[in-house]
């Protein structure tokens, strides 16, 4: 995927999300800019820093679902942080370096799951074979007493030849029982597995930033000293695979190969998102003591930006070639009230326009899992056919359209409240309507929303 073509990744963000091309150009040439640099010589490489982008548009337009589906294209670690935590008082929670932890602990979970797949075969083949041990118990060794036969005129006892009828036996109904299991016909068959279960006791750490990290290693540090318990659970043999074949991958898993992997992917390919950064932005609004919190939250998340490293427990991450996406709506303050440092760092600036009428349209037709199929899907799980006129779209548009002009702008989240006032009926008695076909028409969108949107006091509460 980080060999896929600017056009490519637009071309397949445009199945998520609607309008927005400056935005979706600007994210799809830093993802192959990255590709660009991995075809450097190393001496290059490093001086070739990523081109972090800062979008500015309002709420509900996009912002953060393109950042999303851009990470999730390019299998990339991916985490969102609203940057306004940051400002609250004494810095209760995390600290600002926890984005970068948060980033490695993803990105060893991906690793995880990607190794797992890898050796998924030869786990399941572990996996069956312990089955097969607790379906067909090996037959018990019978006491030495028993199995040694005197010589009548010798004087002397030899053991008895190997009696090996019950050994022949045993391993026919293992192969019978290894070819119903690979048939999935004892899926349902109850059995008793010893699963291991670690009591960990609980550590809170409550302090300053920092002391998080330390929590969090304390709480490693007491689970590895505290023994741990087995006990012995009935579960269905479907149940039993699953977790034979976890425990199994996690043996044929080297962790030290999977840490050295997930850091080198936080730091090649890692995405950090930073929302409402126009809430730590200063501005001149008499709050004195408020500029300087944000001033002070800006202070803090400039080495990140600009590129550090952070002390994780895989070791330290740099954030040298991170990229980073910061967004906000910037009503009240603007892009310049940033600190220069801080503006610096971000030097592609993409503005996301207003939805329209049309786009809300196109919004409600075209995506792959639009709301109107999602309402479709949901419905259909009741018995229930739900059909959109092609007018009724265009009124649910128009109604979007209205109300966010009329009252607070929040972009395609209109849509959602529009939809379920108009299919809160149906889907109360959607149990008591199986089998029926339903056809959504303009002058039903009408009945249900003419009067609430007309009432522009009523509208804020219900839209």
């Amino acid at each position: 995927m980080q060999s896929m073509t600017p056009k490519e990744i637009v071309k397949e963000l445009d199945k998520y999300i609607v309008g927005q091309d400056d935005a979706k150009r600007a994210v799809a040439v830093a993802v192959r800019n990255r590709w660009r640099r991995q075809q450097l010589s190393v001496d290059m490489r490093d001086d070739v820093i990523p081109k972090n982008i800062l979008m500015i548009g309002p709420t509900g337009v996009g912002k953060t679902e393109i950042a999303r589906r851009l990470a999730k294209l390019v299998n990339a670690p991916f985490v969102k942080v609203e940057a306004v935590k940051f400002t609250e008082v004494g810095y209760i929670g995390k600290d600002v370096e926890s984005m970068v932890r948060d980033l490695v602990e993803l990105a060893v979970k991906m690793v995880q799951k990607a190794e797992q797949k890898n050796v998924k075969q030869r786990a399941t083949t572990l996996a069956e074979d312990r089955l097969l041990d607790l379906l067909v118990p090996a037959p018990r060794p019978q006491p030495a007493t028993d199995i040694w036969t005197s010589i009548p005129g010798e004087g002397i006892t030899v053991p008895d030849a190997p009696d090996d009828a019950s050994a022949e036996t045993t391993d026919d109904t293992r192969g019978k029982m290894k070819e119903l299991l690979q048939a999935g016909k004892l899926e349902e068959r109850q059995i008793e597995l010893e699963v291991t279960s670690l009591n960990t006791p609980v550590v809170e750490v409550v302090g300053a930033q920092g002391l998080e990290e330390m929590g969090m290693n304390l709480r490693e540090m007491f689970g590895s000293l505290m023994p741990k318990n087995k006990k012995r659970r009935k579960m269905t043999v479907a149940e039993a695979r699953e977790q034979l074949i976890a425990e199994e991958s996690q043996k044929l898993i080297d962790m030290d190969s999977v840490t050295k992997k997930a850091v080198e992917l936080t730091e090649q390919n890692g995405i950090i998102f930073l929302d409402e950064i126009d809430k730590i932005a200063a501005r001149d609004s008499g709050g004195k003591n408020a500029d300087v919190s944000r001033e002070g939250v800006q202070r803090d998340i400039l080495p990140i930006v600009e590129g550090s490293s952070v002390n994780t427990k895989y070791g330290m991450v740099k954030t040298d070639h991170v990229l980073f996406i910061a967004a906000g709506a910037f009503h009240v303050s603007k892009p310049s009230d940033l600190m220069p440092e801080l503006q610096g760092r971000f030097p592609i600036r993409v503005e996301l326009n207003s939805l329209t009428q049309e786009d809300f349209l196109t919004i409600l037709k075209e995506p792959k899992n639009s709301l109107t199929r999602q309402y479709q899907a949901l419905l259909e799980t009741e018995g229930i056919e739900l059909h959109f006129a092609a007018e009724s779209l265009t009124e649910i548009a128009n109604f979007s359209a209205t109300v966010n002009e009329r009252t607070e702008n929040i972009g395609a989240r209109r849509l959602h409240t529009i939809m379920e006032h108009i299919l809160e009926d149906i889907s109360y008695h959607a149990p008591d309507k199986k089998g029926e076909r339903i056809e959504i028409t303009p002058e039903y969108i009408r009945e249900r929303l003419e009067e609430v949107v007309a009432d522009q006091d009523l509208s804020r509460y219900i839209l």
